[in-house]
């Protein structure tokens, strides 16, 4: 028997997840593991990080918007100002659709 977990870093959970995408099971494996209320806010979370990169909307305009608190939307804010312009450009085309 193991005496220490095996998923105890935040790399071993990004691998799961990489092998459920390389296997076409993403879907199947994150809704195990979130909940309906963790995925809704996971949800939220992606249309923050888009809209403030997106700059068009005030922080009260998003948290009208996503039915979110302004708390919320800070951290997000402040999440982004720590990544540097490479991480942005990355992360901006990334949301494209």
């Amino acid at each position: 028997m193991q005496e220490t977990p095996e998923y105890s870093e935040w790399q071993d959970v990004l691998d799961l997840i990489h092998r459920a995408i390389d296997v076409g099971h993403e879907a199947e494996l994150l809704k195990m593991l979130l909940t309906q209320d963790e995925r809704t806010s996971l949800i939220a979370r992606v249309n923050i990080v888009n809209e403030l990169m997106k700059g068009e909307m005030s922080q009260r305009q998003l948290s009208q918007m996503l039915g979110v608190g302004i708390a919320t939307i800070t951290r997000g804010s402040n999440e982004l100002k720590q990544l540097d312009d490479s991480q942005k450009d990355w992360l901006g085309k990334v949301l494209e659709k």
